[in-house]
């Protein structure tokens, strides 16, 4: 039997009254109605009122102390009935209690309200932050969804295998955080920024489906959606497997985890498949948020001949939103101040009177044939408000219209939070020219087999190859990454050469994977959903540092360990480290 306890709190009722019971948690309050003192003592269940007859068992007991007590369940008192909680008409009359460890007088903030507390005092004492119901309730909901992956990629004939935390540094888009070798003198290992080569090593090792909830460590910025430095994944990747066989597996476990876990309306199956080149048109991004109706259109071809100086050689794009024309002129300057604040100009746009005649500054430079062109072209009717977005980069022209969609449907209400729309991104481009580096680079996963293969890499412009890569969006949120993996040592290294790596550097960087695939590679592809994003999402929560239970704060501290942190010159001595 348990020494501190016979009964969570939760497990208290009016069936109770009479019966003697331990109990055990943390003082949540203290209250002295005229001499009668009220303890609210909180379990991870719930919430119970302890009373005494003896004055003197609560001197000294401070908010927050662990606590253990005996006592007997009785009614409570009518006007003290609580109907907040789930034990509001009963009490413990407690016959003895203990304090198990006592809190200080001073708490940094109080439990009840930590949520709206400073983020930084939340983090440095995150243990008093996680008995807060919210928080708690977080963490452990995030147990329950993992426990309901595992359980799902088990039935599903996936293996569950553990890949090396300490391993050697890759060029996979983010950089790594590098640990120095003690034995090696001038050496290092690296975090792994995902499994990627040990689950396609495990692919060529002969198991047909792994999966594991990987750790992975980068070393890049916060964003709300994004935790610096680790993220955890449903790490997944099969053999003899195409695309289609990923979408089926990753389809039937997202949609089976947000149809349990969420009351929200859940995009059926099989997910929606836009392309790259598809969604930064109709939607500015590679990660469009499919609850905002309002799509982009391209409307360079009516300006072709335009006497409109800004528009005059450049991109353009426009957004239609039909029964707008009656807003206030204050309404549409914040549209403008919001354009600005993006780094544009400005944004112009015209309205649409009820006799179908155009008002607005643009309308002036339009002849009656571009006028026509344009209503057609936009569907514009009477109410309705087109609105340009104009550069001389068609990526930038494509990336401002998608900011400007968001900001439009925001303002107008029109993002449905009862949803959630998921879809898949494919075609992605396997490469992009960097100006910065002179030179083409990978667009994504550099493991990725092109579509075409060889004879894509031979004959294409690298910038017109596309990869066998796909992303998960879900409403704006990109939840997933993946891609069916490039098992050709031919086709590797000529895609390398590509970008810029010799033979002998794609040997030297990937040796393993390299050496491996001269034993007979299976063709083999996956996918890797986000954990905690997915968590956020089905939590509803703005910010991922409240569905992990330690997390770095925006700017890559643990707040509560104080790392990063100096160490002793004798450790630097032992790693070979002279801090410059």
């Amino acid at each position: 039997m348990n020494k501190y306890r016979t009964q969570y709190n939760d497990e208290l009722s009016e069936e109770s009254i009479g019966k003697t019971v331990k109990v055990c948690g943390f003082v949540e309050n203290i209250r002295d109605h005229g001499g009668v003192i009220f303890v609210d003592v909180r379990d991870e269940k719930g919430l119970v009122q302890i009373v005494s007859n003896d004055d003197n068992m609560f001197e000294g007991l401070t908010k927050e102390s662990a606590v253990t007590l005996e006592g007997t369940v009785r009614m409570r008192d009518e006007e003290n009935f609580n109907p907040k909680i789930k034990t509001g008409t009963i009490e413990v009359l407690a016959s003895s209690f203990e304090i198990l460890g006592r809190a200080n007088n001073e708490l940094p903030f109080e439990i009840i309200s930590s949520p709206f507390v400073n983020e930084e005092v939340r983090l440095k004492y995150r243990y008093l932050d996680l008995r807060n119901e919210k928080v708690h309730e977080n963490i452990k909901f995030r147990s329950e969804v993992i426990k309901f992956l595992r359980n799902k990629m088990d039935s599903l004939g996936f293996i569950e295998i553990q890949t090396p935390i300490l391993t050697a540094s890759s060029p996979e888009g983010a950089r790594d955080y590098i640990v120095p070798s003690r034995k090696y003198k001038g050496k290092f290992y690296a975090l792994p920024q995902a499994p990627q080569q040990f689950k396609q090593l495990l692919m060529v090792g002969g198991f047909d489906k792994y999966y594991q909830i990987a750790p992975c460590f980068r070393d890049e910025d916060a964003r709300a959606d994004r935790s610096p430095g680790e993220f955890y994944q449903l790490d997944m990747e099969m053999a003899f497997a195409t695309a289609e066989d990923v979408y089926e597996v990753a389809e039937e476990v997202i949609y089976e985890t947000f149809t349990k876990f969420s009351n929200k309306k859940v995009s059926s199956k099989p997910f929606r498949r836009i392309t790259y080149k598809e969604a930064m048109e109709k939607y500015g991004t590679d990660k469009p948020d499919l609850r905002n109706p309002l799509e982009i259109i391209d409307v360079t071809k009516c300006f072709e001949n335009t006497t409109f100086k800004p528009f005059s050689g450049s991109i353009i794009r426009g957004i239609t939103v039909h029964d707008i024309a009656s807003k206030s002129n204050s309404w549409f300057n914040e549209l403008v101040d919001y354009a600005k604040s993006i780094g544009m100009p400005g944004i112009g746009y015209i309205s649409v009177l009820d006799d179908m005649t155009l008002k607005g500054p643009i309308d002036k430079f339009l002849t009656e044939e571009e006028r026509e062109d344009l209503i057609k072209t936009a569907g514009l009717k009477a109410g309705s408000v087109l609105f340009f977005i104009a550069d001389k980069n068609e990526m930038i022209a494509s990336l401002n219209a998608g900011m400007m969609r968001t900001e439009i449907g925001n303002k107008l209400g029109l993002i449905d939070n009862d949803r959630f729309e998921f879809c898949f991104i494919v075609d992605f481009p396997m490469y992009e020219y960097s100006k910065e580096e002179g030179k083409y680079i990978f667009t994504h996963n550099p493991f990725s087999m092109p579509q075409g293969g060889m004879d894509a890499l031979l004959n294409q412009k690298p910038e017109d190859i596309l990869a066998y890569q796909y992303d998960i969006v879900c409403n704006g949120i990109e939840l997933s990454s993946g891609a069916v993996r490039n098992h050709d040592v031919k086709i590797m290294e000529k895609a390398f050469e590509i970008a810029g790596y010799t033979k002998e550097e794609l040997k030297a960087r990937f040796k393993s994977l390299y050496t491996a695939f001269h034993y007979g590679a299976p063709p083999h592809a996956g996918i890797a959903p986000g954990v905690d994003r997915m968590i956020m999402l089905l939590k509803d929560e703005p910010n991922i540092r409240e569905v992990i239970a330690f997390p770095l704060n925006s700017n890559a501290q643990d707040m509560m360990m104080e790392a990063p942190s100096e160490i002793s010159e004798k450790q630097l001595r032992e790693v070979h480290i002279k801090i410059r």
